[in-house]
């Protein structure tokens, strides 16, 4: 729970989607065409690609990247499957 709070983003009050996507639009540069765009389009593999682990905040400290979370993982593994 601690670590969804330093995630959480200040948004500030809530906007309506019109007023959301007026405020796109005006963001938009004319060079950006995404007329024949498909949304979506790569969401799948995405997904398919990607595990997603959210850590508490306690462990997130401990390791810094996600090479250090992946090697203790391992070492655990072996362990496991050693005491079996």
């Amino acid at each position: 729970m601690a670590f969804e709070k330093l995630l959480t983003l200040k948004v500030g009050k809530t906007k309506s989607i019109k007023t959301m996507k007026k405020k796109v639009s005006s963001d938009m540069l004319p060079e950006y065409d995404f007329s024949n765009g498909v949304r979506g389009k790569y969401a799948k593999r995405f997904a398919e690609g990607s595990n997603i682990v959210l850590l508490s905040l306690d462990v997130y400290k401990n390791f810094p990247d996600s090479n250090s979370v992946n090697k203790a993982l391992r070492t655990l593994t072996k362990n496991t499957q050693r005491n079996r």
